[in-house]
This record gives structure tokens, C-alpha cells and sequence, in this order.
């Protein structure tokens, strides 16, 4: 009798279904548990820190997303403020939240703050975050992004520049800093406030404490444009929202969204006393940029 248990075990494994027809997700992994939780590494001899939201079904080849937080954040503030846990519900796929030291990120240029005076290889840490999640969870590598509002948006064209780790990325209130020579062929969509001063839609020097001196945003699609070979841009206006559409080689797309009179925000967010404080305006109601930035990754994976 004890002999037929295991096969017992399998015919029973065999025939769950979940609602709909569909296999039984599979349980989670030890070490990252269903929820939110919290992991260090250690990266060029430093401790780092991130933070993760696993739904409670994830399909066989899972999405991540990298969630950068801006300057004088974290990845907690990030978390609560965009609403990337509950798409992630909606969606299947992982969140990361990753913690910049001393609440910044070095995106090229001596920017920004600490990390950016003193080389701090933020590459490398993200690296190691994607790495070490991928050997946790059913990470499809092909389906792995960044996106980031301000100085995480900056380290989201640094990740485009640097590696050829993400299929896509999604920069908010962002632009390009330091050099460039030789950038991934990634599918990107920005999407940027005209009236912001933090980090002026036609370039310049910014107000706030980093200064940001960066080329016109325009000007920064426009060369991943030239990156991934695409054909010349579709536009389409709705309300104060514009949005230009690049279709390029292997499926990739290049995409500029505009919300004519916005600031330094994430459309749709919830604004918080560190953002205040870090000089955000108030969020856009124009669009979700969360829900919008999700639709265009689910339809980018890596050509």
C-alpha cells in the first residue's frame, strides 16, 4: 500500500486545475514569501537593501520590475506611493523595490548626492538585485524592466546604457546623464510634465538640490530612437496628454508621453511629505503613469 502513495501524489498533481483550466501556480520558493518582504546583499563590500512584492500566483516565466525611487527616497516610499504592488496583483509579476544609499542613486555626471560624489556602483547593484531574484523565483529574462521617477528614472537610462539586462525601460520625470556610447536596443517610454523645473523638459539646469543639467528630453528619445532603428514617430493628442509612437526592428517600440502644465510627479500617484520635501509637484490626474508604463512593458519583452 505504501508503495502506491507516490504515484497516488502524482495522479493527484496531474489533475489540479486553477479556476479557468489552468495550472496550479506553484508554490514560492523559500526565501521570498508571498507579500512583501525585505533582502540584503552585499555589493563592493557594501550591505544593500531591497524590497520585494510576490503575488500570490505567478505564472512559469514571471515579469520583474525594478521600481527606482527618486532622490531623498527609498524603496518603502516607493512602494507605497505608486501603486505598482496592486498592478503587480492584477499582472502576475515580481516588484523590487531597491534602496539608494543614503536615499540617492550615481547615474553618471557626479549625480546624485552621495553615491554620485563617491562612485558608488549602483549598476552593479541592481545587477546583483535581477541576479538574485531570478535564482529565487521563475524570473523570465526576457521580461525584466526598470522603471524610476527623477534620480531612479536617471538610473534607468544608466541601467539602458550600461546593460543589456532589461527588455524595457519606463523613466518618469527623468532625463539622460553622463556618457552613452554604447546603449542597449531596449523598448523605452518616458513620460515627462512640460512645466517641470526639476528637470526642465527642454533641457538646462534644474531647479532643487541636484541642479540636474540635462539635454532636452525630445532630444533623449529621439537618440534611443536612432538606437533601435525606428521608424518616425506616430503622434496622437488627448486632453493634455500627448503621446508619440516609435515602432521599431524585433518588436521594440520607443514612446514619448507628455502631460502639457505638469510638474516634477508620477501621474496618478499618491503624493508623500518625503516628496514634498524632496520638491515633487502634485501628481498629474491626466493618467496613470503606473497602469500606462505596466501596459507597455506586457507588451515589450526582450525582441
Amino acid at each position: 500500500m505504501r508503495s502506491l502513495l507516490p504515484l497516488l501524489a502524482v495522479v493527484l498533481l496531474a489533475g489540479c486545475r486553477a479556476p479557468g483550466g489552468g495550472p496550479v501556480p506553484a508554490p514560492a520558493p523559500s526565501g521570498v514569501a508571498v507579500g512583501a518582504s525585505t533582502q540584503s546583499i552585499t555589493v563592493d563590500g557594501r550591505v544593500r537593501t531591497f524590497h520585494v512584492y510576490r503575488p500570490a500566483a505567478l505564472p512559469a516565466r514571471t515579469p520583474l520590475v525594478l521600481m527606482l525611487h527618486g532622490g531623498f527616497g527609498s524603496g518603502t516610499q516607493a512602494e507605497r506611493s505608486y501603486g505598482w504592488d496592486a498592478r503587480a496583483d492584477t499582472g502576475q509579476f515580481v516588484v523590487a523595490y531597491p534602496d539608494g544609499l543614503n536615499h540617492a542613486w550615481a547615474v553618471g555626471g557626479g549625480c546624485c548626492g552621495d553615491p554620485g560624489r563617491t562612485g558608488v556602483d549602483d549598476v552593479a547593484f541592481i545587477r546583483a538585485v535581477v541576479s538574485t531574484l531570478s535564482g529565487q523565483l521563475p524570473v523570465d529574462p526576457a521580461r525584466v524592466y526598470a522603471t524610476g521617477i527623477s534620480n531612479g528614472g536617471l538610473l534607468a537610462y544608466r541601467l539602458a546604457c550600461d546593460t543589456d539586462v532589461f527588455a524595457a525601460i519606463g523613466p518618469d520625470s527623468a532625463t539622460l546623464l553622463g556618457t552613452c556610447p554604447s546603449p542597449a536596443p531596449v523598448s523605452m517610454i518616458h513620460i515627462h510634465g512640460t512645466a517641470d523645473h526639476n528637470i526642465p523638459y527642454d533641457g538646462g539646469p534644474g531647479d532643487g538640490v541636484a541642479k540636474i543639467d540635462g539635454p532636452p528630453v525630445p532630444d533623449v528619445v529621439a537618440q534611443w530612437r536612432s538606437v533601435d532603428q525606428c521608424a518616425a514617430p506616430v503622434v496622437t493628442i488627448t486632453g493634455p496628454v500627448t503621446t508619440s509612437v516609435a515602432a521599431c526592428p524585433g518588436g521594440r517600440s520607443v514612446e514619448l508621453v507628455t502631460v502639457d502644465g505638469a510638474g516634477h510627479q508620477w501621474p496618478g500617484s499618491t503624493r508623500t511629505l518625503v516628496q514634498r520635501l524632496a520638491g515633487t509637484d502634485p501628481p498629474s490626474t491626466a493618467l496613470d503613469a503606473t497602469d500606462t508604463i505596466w501596459r507597455f512593458f506586457a507588451a515589450h519583452p526582450r525582441a
